[in-house]
Formats: C-alpha cells, sequence, structure tokens
C-alpha cells in the first residue's frame, strides 16, 4: 500500500528539522513525500494548497500534516498504515466526537504534553478531525475536495471537509498514533479563525453542535456569536498578560 504525505510549509528550517528527519528513519518505505512551498505566499488558503498537493498524490491514501510534525519513533508511519483498512473513511491522529474533550495519543508543545484529554487503543468514531494530521482515501479525494471558497484561509478546512464527508456517508476515525509529535500547541485562534468559522457554521448548520479540537461551537447564530465573543475577550485578555510579563 503507498501512502502520499502532503505538506504545505512556509519555514524550510523547520520542515527539514522535523517531518523530513523523521521521515527518512521511517521503515515503513512504500510513500511518496510532497511538499508544498508557501514561503512566498503562492496560495491563498490551505485549501487552496492542499486540493494542488492532493492532485499530484499517487499513493492509495494521502496523508496531509503539517511541517512541525514528528514521527518519534522508526515504526510509527508502519504502525499508522496498519489501521488504513477502509477505504470509505477518514483517519486521524486526533479529534473531537462530543464534549468530553480531545481524543488523541500524540504529544505536542515545547514539553511534550499530552493532545488530547482522551488516549484511545483502537480507532475511534469522532466528528471532526484535528488539522495537524489527517488522511483522506485517494478515492475519497477524487470525489471530494478542499472547499476553497467557504474555507478560505488557514483554519478549519479538515473540520469542514470531516462535515462533508459525513454529509455523503463518510465518517471520521481518530487512530491511536502513540509516536507522534506535534511542536506546536495548536492554539492558533485569531480574527481569522472566527471569520471562517461563521462561514462553517452557516455551511454546517443542520449540526446542532460543531466540535473541534479548539472549541465546541453552537451553530445557532446568538448562541455561537456570544461564544466567539467570550472566547476572543479571554484571548485578548491572555495576550495582554503575556505582554506585561516580558515588559
Amino acid at each position: 500500500m503507498k501512502l502520499s504525505l502532503v505538506c504545505v510549509y512556509n519555514d524550510k528550517g523547520i520542515l527539514d528539522e522535523f517531518l523530513i528527519k523523521s521521515l527518512l528513519s521511517q521503515q515503513y518505505k512504500e510513500y511518496e513525500f510532497i511538499p508544498i512551498d508557501n514561503t512566498n505566499k503562492a496560495f491563498v488558503s490551505a485549501s487552496q494548497a492542499l486540493n494542488n498537493g492532493g492532485d499530484k498524490a499517487s499513493g492509495d491514501y494521502i496523508i496531509f500534516l503539517h511541517q512541525d510534525i514528528m514521527f518519534t519513533s522508526p515504526n510509527t508511519l508502519q504502525k499508522i498504515a496498519g489501521y488504513l483498512n477502509d477505504k470509505t473513511k477518514l483517519y486521524g491522529v486526533a479529534g473531537v466526537r462530543d464534549s468530553n474533550g480531545v481524543i488523541s495519543n500524540i504529544t505536542h508543545g515545547p514539553d511534550f504534553s499530552p493532545a488530547g484529554y482522551v488516549k484511545i487503543t483502537e480507532p475511534t468514531l469522532v466528528q471532526t478531525l484535528d488539522e495537524c494530521m489527517f488522511i483522506v482515501p485517494r478515492e475519497v479525494f477524487d470525489k471530494l475536495k478542499f472547499d476553497e471558497s467557504t474555507i478560505n484561509g488557514w483554519h478549519l478546512y479538515c473540520v469542514d471537509y470531516c462535515l462533508s464527508a459525513k454529509k455523503v456517508g463518510i465518517d471520521s476515525y481518530v487512530i491511536p498514533a502513540d509516536n507522534v509529535y506535534h511542536l506546536s500547541p495548536g492554539f492558533s485562534m485569531n480574527m481569522s479563525y472566527f471569520r471562517i468559522l461563521r462561514k462553517l457554521v452557516k455551511k454546517h448548520s443542520e449540526f446542532p453542535v460543531i466540535y473541534t479540537t479548539m472549541g465546541v461551537w453552537p451553530t445557532d447564530f446568538l448562541l455561537l456569536n456570544r461564544e466567539i465573543v467570550s472566547r476572543n475577550s479571554r484571548r485578548i485578555a491572555k495576550n495582554i498578560i503575556a505582554k506585561l510579563k516580558r515588559s
């Protein structure tokens, strides 16, 4: 089984040090690596860039992953490949199914802390997957592309993909990836995130609630706006406190 690894990068140093270095140590060799260079901002959105990379892929499964992902064991890719046995499902290393929190076995951040509240021992059904690393069967990608119109930025593209797939009968699963590390702690919420979130909610309003690794979002616009105001206020306060501590 051939895997296609697609990575959009804007920092060649991080790409080399984390993803590429760990890829070269993998025992599993049936893969192709498709780097998508965005150092000069050639792409205006993740959806556009990943569609470009996915169209170049020739593997049975396409793994979309961030530049700062690292495989911490030589058999990581082999273990991941072992879970890919159904070409009618999406897979990922982190996701959410309800209000009980993130499901994931990976570590992240400078202190290698657990990325999830819930650890698993088998593939687990979720509503949405996290963007850091997710896997789409080639046959699914041929029929369902990333939405470049709605998700016209760098957030929530996998959430949108999972919800769109769910509407056509394709479920999403988190796999127990124990030897995957993500440098970023994942807290990339900003005004661009909220702008795209509103568009996402409008598109998928038939879901009462949208569960993501960044939060739980009601699709009722009044409730959503209240939550956004609350979260944005906390974000601003946190940034102010951080600046005061540095000064």
